[in-house]
């Protein structure tokens, strides 16, 4: 893929594209992995791969915990201006 293919809106509402598309393709990868490792018999590949899986389902972590953050923060900022939007009381 080219650096250039994805690129990012900034009209993002409560969530990223970017680390969504992101997420999108580290579960890919991970599942390209897993079809490795069903394949393979080499005892030190399957623990590169295993490791290499680790690695990826970590950096999803990291990408979904984030998406979380972004998601809180939205909701926080959203009830702020709500409640200076409410002049009833």
């Amino acid at each position: 893929m080219k650096e250039q293919e994805v690129k990012c809106m900034h009209t993002c509402k409560n969530t990223c594209s970017m680390l969504n598309e992101a997420l999108r393709k580290e579960a890919a990868i991970v599942r390209f992995y897993e079809s490795m490792l069903d394949e393979c018999n080499l005892p030190d590949v399957r623990e590169f791969i295993t490791d290499s899986i680790e690695e990826k389902r970590k950096g999803i972590l990291r990408i979904i915990q984030k998406l979380n953050e972004i998601h809180a923060r939205s909701q926080v900022i959203d009830g702020m201006i709500s409640s200076f939007n409410n002049i009833d009381g």
